[in-house]
């Protein structure tokens, strides 16, 4: 499944955050989405999975548009989106989280379990706190729940915003170890990452944002990348 945003110019009300960004991501490739703080990386990413309207643009999973498509229905179709910030139901135990994550998929009890076994074998330490609430999980353990659950609706194109967002750095390579092996299991990703370095060595294709507009396109070996990236967005100090 391959995921396609054209020309997309979205944003919240009255106000376009997002005036022409477009990303593309195909089945077992990481496409990188990079930009400062308030670029629009965000805003594309809710737009993307159905919470933000089109206002002009396209979005197509296989050449379908997808931009009146309800968000609940995306995730059937193969596109989950796990949010900055840990977006779990702190008040449900973990199991219970996973079982929300099944529940656009309208699957059997048997495979309900199966799906939920494999995200305790991909995440161990959720197996070990399955009766736990949600809310008493060290903050790594709620990014992997986070994962665990989008996961739950076996999507073929994964959105990751910031996964690796105030996590200790062991914790986060953790998360991104997660990250190299869905996709090399051959899942398309959508990867929006504070850490440059860690964006540049799993992408194979890199998206910069600025002001809500594509400003670079382009390949992470390409020589200097690191340093128009820094030009662009961080002041100069270069990347790396």
């Amino acid at each position: 499944m391959s995921l396609q945003a054209a020309e997309l110019k979205t944003g919240y009300r009255d106000v376009v955050a997002v005036h022409s960004i477009s990303v593309s991501v195909e089945p077992g490739t990481v496409t990188a989405l990079l930009g400062r703080n308030g670029a629009g990386k965000t805003t594309t990413l809710h737009a993307v999975a159905g919470l933000l309207p089109v206002m002009s643009g396209s979005i197509t999973l296989d050449g379908r548009d997808i931009g009146s498509v309800p968000a609940a229905r995306r995730v059937s179709l193969g596109l989950s989106l796990v949010q900055e910030g840990k977006r779990i139901l702190r008040g449900l135990s973990v199991e219970q989280n996973l079982v929300v994550g099944a529940y656009s998929a309208r699957i059997s009890r048997a495979e309900l379990e199966s799906r939920k076994e494999s995200a305790y074998e991909r995440f161990p330490a959720l197996a070990q706190k399955r009766s736990h609430t949600a809310g008493s999980l060290s903050g790594g353990q709620q990014q992997m729940l986070a994962i665990a659950q989008a996961l739950m609706s076996q999507p073929r194109i994964l959105m990751l915003d910031e996964p690796s967002a105030g996590l200790a750095p062991a914790v986060a390579a953790q998360i991104f170890e997660t990250v190299v092996k869905l996709r090399d299991e051959g899942m398309g990703i959508l990867l929006v990452e504070q850490s440059v370095e860690f964006a540049l060595g799993c992408a194979s294709r890199v998206y910069v944002v600025n002001l809500g507009r594509n400003v670079f396109d382009g390949k992470p070996q390409e020589p200097g990348i690191r340093d128009r990236i820094a030009e662009a967005f961080l002041g100069g100090s270069r990347v790396g």
